[in-house]
């Protein structure tokens, strides 16, 4: 089947408002999330060919209710859902005007349903899920391959965290104001989480996934317009603009790695860095300052380098000292190491990294042995820079990383020729 990409995006847009119009009318999330998403598929085999309805908000917003009625309805779904459903709205209504038609409530139904799928009681991997499906209108088959798991697992997945938002007991509602920023933060960590695997997959043959992260992308944007005024939610959109730029260039021939510092940087999406660096630069001026900022800032200083010689690593430096004080993490470390490196040479850069092998959550990442292989690399120690490399890469759980450190260690003790 032809996928109509202007179709699919509408649908993507509508499901979150769809979604909010009928937890606003029936209130139970896992009835009225089947529903939706039997809505959008019907809408998925039928608009490519007929064309969109001229209200397709309140064309899905029909579909979806008379599919939970049928469920409703049916004896199965009766034992299930009677007790916790009351159909109140006559079948002639839903044949009649969307109840969704009033636009001002999309705005409060899409910013709270992602509060709604990032809900405390969720682990990370099922606000992901429910995100995307929720959220992004994705199926469960979609998730399931962006993630690289059997669909029945990610349906299991998807249902249990369905059924834990309905034993809380939580109503679409925002949060109350002392909890909203915390939620906040949940929410968009979760985006940046999504975007991060699209960016760079944590296994499998392929280096990315750029269909997540455009999704995540998608998704950001829209938070960005329904909280215009939040600058970590800018800051956020910024750092995925900023970086999603480099991925034309980031893949070589063949699928393979090419670092940032060996980049043809004419291949980046121009387009993109001016988005992004527009935007941080609009944002960082207007309040506090968080670590979306901070790390959109340092993309956007990379992205500002016409070549790698001309980046301005003290810059980088300094920032990334910020970030640490902001957000303190090995991995923030760990890239001050390669700043300080570039800015003071790698021996300082070594000094500090070896304050890291004590970390029980870095000790045997490969991140870590990669950089210790870089910086030996620098100052000549060839042997051991190799050995680190190959070492980096039994360890690294994506193929094309893995392929891209072999070939570090091959390049810096090759075999008798």
């Amino acid at each position: 089947m032809t996928v109509d990409h202007g179709v699919e995006d509408l649908l993507r847009e509508l499901a979150p408002q769809v979604l909010g119009a009928l937890l606003r009318r029936y209130g139970t999330f896992d009835a009225c999330e089947d529903a939706v998403q039997e809505a959008l598929l019907a809408a998925a085999l039928q608009w490519p060919a007929e064309g969109p309805p001229d209200n397709p908000r309140g064309w899905l917003v029909t579909v979806a209710s008379r599919k939970l009625v049928d469920q409703v309805r049916s004896e199965q779904a009766r034992r299930r859902r009677e007790d916790r459903i009351a159909l109140a709205t006559p079948q002639s209504e839903l044949l009649s005007r969307a109840a969704d038609a009033d636009p001002a409530t999309d705005r409060d139904d899409s910013l709270a349903l992602l509060f709604l799928c990032c809900h405390p009681a969720l682990s990370t991997p099922s606000r992901i899920a429910l995100t995307l499906r929720a959220v992004g209108g994705l199926t469960t088959a979609q998730v399931a391959a962006a993630f690289l798991v059997p669909e029945a697992t990610m349906a299991q997945r998807i249902s249990r965290a369905k059924q834990t938002i309905r034993t809380s007991g939580t109503a679409l509602r925002m949060p109350e104001a002392a909890e909203r920023g915390r939620r906040l933060d949940e929410v968009l960590h979760v985006l940046y989480l999504i975007f991060n695997e699209g960016y760079t997959t944590t296994d499998g043959a392929d280096l990315t996934a750029p269909a997540l992260s455009a999704e995540a992308i998608r998704l950001t944007r829209l938070l960005h317009r329904l909280l215009p005024d939040d600058t970590e939610t800018a800051g956020l959109l910024a750092l995925m603009l900023l970086t999603d730029a480099r991925r034309p260039a980031r893949i070589g021939a063949g699928g393979d790695l090419v670092p940032l510092a060996e980049q043809d940087r004419g291949r980046w999406d121009r387009r993109l860095v001016t988005e992004g660096i527009e935007l941080i630069s609009r944002t960082l001026p207007r309040g506090r300052t968080g670590p979306y900022q901070v790390q959109a800032a340092i993309a956007a200083v990379h992205d500002e380098a016409e070549h790698v010689d001309a980046t301005d690593w003290p810059q980088i430096l300094a920032l990334y000292e910020l970030l640490e004080h902001l957000a303190p993490n090995p991995v923030v470390t760990l890239n001050r190491v390669v700043a300080l490196a570039m800015v003071y040479g790698p021996a300082a850069g070594l000094d500090l990294l070896a304050t890291l092998r004590s970390d029980k959550r870095m000790a045997r990442h490969h991140r870590l042995l990669a950089t210790t292989a870089h910086l030996m690399e620098m100052l000549g120690r060839h042997d051991a820079a190799a050995d680190a490399y190959r070492e980096a890469a039994r360890r690294a759980t994506s193929a094309p990383e893995r392929r891209h450190l072999a070939a570090r260690a091959a390049r810096l003790s090759p075999g008798p020729g």
